[in-house]
């Protein structure tokens, strides 16, 4: 991808990310030890949530800096975030 750039929110969403990959490699650990059901699916809710929450801020941070407040609004690219949502 060529559309690189930063903003002050990737280092909030890369400890999500981050969260999840932990949380995600617990889940493959439980499930070689055969451990409860209950306690696996508790682990892959986490992994959901974080992965959930890590989009919905990149999503966020994206349509109020990307998305230039001073210009008609691009529908393309709005639609083309919003369907991750």
């Amino acid at each position: 991808m060529t559309d690189q750039h930063h903003h002050p929110s990737h280092p909030q969403i890369t400890a999500r990310l981050k969260r999840a990959h932990g949380h995600l490699a617990k889940v493959i650990s439980m499930l070689e030890a055969e451990a409860s059901c209950t306690q696996i699916a508790q682990q892959l809710h986490a992994v959901e949530k974080a992965i959930t929450n890590a989009k919905k801020v990149l999503i966020h941070d994206h349509i109020d800096h990307c998305l230039d407040p001073d210009m008609p609004v691009d529908m393309q690219d709005f639609r083309e975030i919003t369907k991750y949502l």
